[in-house]
């Protein structure tokens, strides 16, 4: 093999290692958006987009005679990065977590890149179609996190102000709040936009 093909080689095998490292992230955020739908929806949907592209990755590799046997290796390059970008965040997680998959998604971005221009100048015709597919994928959910950026940090401010754990994560629940004065009573529910009923004992 030569040495521009093994470079090849290693940077797929990257890739596809990056992609289960994606996935581990995706569902690790889906446990802690409840409150968020459309940002969950949407993760959800990448989520299936990822699995999708890591078998994408796994033909290729595998047609290649470049199986699943040093994966392993490749995804250990990435656990670090992917623990800290997908780990539990305190008091903003939501926004920490926004933050995390917009910089991952450039990573996947560059990385299908440079895949692109080496398989094209290799010849790999089926490994250039896959990665193109992922790419237009990655790029579509870039263009998505940006879009939604703002208004999700709208969205968690205005829960801020009204409930902390609500904004965390949480979809509804009851919590012990003060009214002016000292009289104690409970406060129910609020919506995704940050409007909220209440109905006080």
């Amino acid at each position: 093999m030569s040495e521009s093909r093994e470079w090849f080689v290693q940077w797929l095998r990257d890739a596809h290692a990056m992609e289960e490292q994606a996935e581990t992230m995706l569902n690790g955020q889906l446990s802690r958006i409840e409150n968020y739908p459309e940002l969950s929806d949407r993760i959800r949907q990448h989520l299936d987009e990822t699995k999708q592209q890591a078998a994408r990755l796994k033909t290729c590799l595998d047609q290649m005679d470049e199986g699943s046997s040093t994966m392993k290796d490749a995804g250990g390059k990435l656990t670090a990065m992917a623990q800290s970008l997908s780990g539990v965040f305190a008091g903003d997680e939501v926004m920490k977590g926004s933050l995390a998959s917009y910089t991952f998604e450039h990573m996947e971005i560059a990385s299908y890149t440079i895949l692109i221009a080496a398989a094209r100048s290799l010849g790999e015709t089926e490994v250039l179609r896959a990665c193109e597919e992922n790419l237009r994928e990655e790029v579509a959910m870039a263009d998505w996190l940006k879009t939604h950026l703002a208004s999700t940090t709208e969205q968690f401010l205005a829960r801020a102000e009204a409930d902390s754990d609500s904004a965390k994560r949480c979809s509804g629940g009851n919590v012990v709040v003060v009214k002016s004065g000292s009289a104690r009573g409970s406060f129910t529910g609020s919506d995704v936009d940050g409007r909220a009923s209440a109905a006080w004992n």
